[in-house]
């Protein structure tokens, strides 16, 4: 097993990407705390990983909360050595300007403010720890190769892209590796608002036909990459920005 005695949280738990990361590295061998704002999710993603999956209800933009759900999984695993910032949203495909206020904010407080109060959180433990760890964040393909009606978002996922690498040349000195998954649009609840219409086979095909392997992204492909990224396997790397996009951004 690969993630055999690691430690792991993963926010955004309760489903689509953020749930196929929890369960592959429950399977790896890891004990895997599952933090989403939805806490019934959360808890029945914890309750199908088994006695190795931990719920943890949490809104990832209030650093008390994050604060708090990382308390409860170092009390619990004795510590942490993987953390997954996997939360995410966005506004719909629309013209720039009809994006309001309170949409722009909330996306950058759950893609981006979310990493700092998660960095303040989760770096200190691993500082004491003296181990090392590794820390993931779900970026996107959109913040490499943007696409129309989602410019806000766009910014948001190029901001978190770029916090890996930075954040990866801060952290190195304390063996902390940092490193971003940038999936293209993927089969996930989002997807709608990705493609600012309804989940029809037509419009399905036109963001399909952007994509040279003539798919969009499926969770356990973001999963598998989170596997490789966060385990032993990946010992040298560390600010990568791995496109899981089917060659999206070639």
């Amino acid at each position: 097993m690969r993630l055999k005695g690691k430690r792991a949280l993963v926010t955004g738990a309760a489903s689509g990407f953020g749930r196929a990361i929890a369960e592959l590295f429950a399977h790896e061998g890891a004990q895997v705390g599952v933090l989403d704002l939805n806490e019934d999710g959360a808890q029945a993603v914890a309750s199908q990983i088994g006695p190795a999956g931990l719920p943890l209800g949490c809104d990832v933009t209030d650093g008390a909360q994050a604060a708090r759900a990382v308390a409860q999984a170092e009390r619990a695993f004795g510590g942490l050595d993987i953390v997954v910032n996997n939360a995410g949203w966005t506004h719909r495909n629309q013209p720039m300007l009809d994006v309001t206020e309170d949409e722009f904010d909330r996306v950058y407080a759950v893609n981006v403010k979310s990493i700092y109060l998660m960095a303040r959180a989760v770096v200190p433990l691993m500082r004491r720890q003296g181990t090392g760890g590794a820390i993931l964040t779900v970026g996107s393909t959109a913040g490499i190769r943007p696409r129309p009606g989602l410019t806000w978002y766009n910014g948001s996922k190029a901001a978190a892209n770029l916090l890996a690498k930075s954040m990866a040349v801060e952290l190195a000195p304390d063996r902390i590796r940092v490193c971003a998954i940038a999936p293209v649009i993927g089969e996930t609840a989002m997807l709608e608002a990705f493609m600012g219409a309804p989940d029809t086979p037509e419009n399905r095909a036109k963001f399909v036909a952007t994509i040279p392997m003539g798919r969009l992204s499926q969770p356990r492909d973001v999963a598998r990459a989170a596997l490789f990224l966060a385990s032993d396997e990946a010992e040298f790397l560390t600010g990568v920005v791995l496109e899981v996009d089917g060659g999206r951004c070639v």
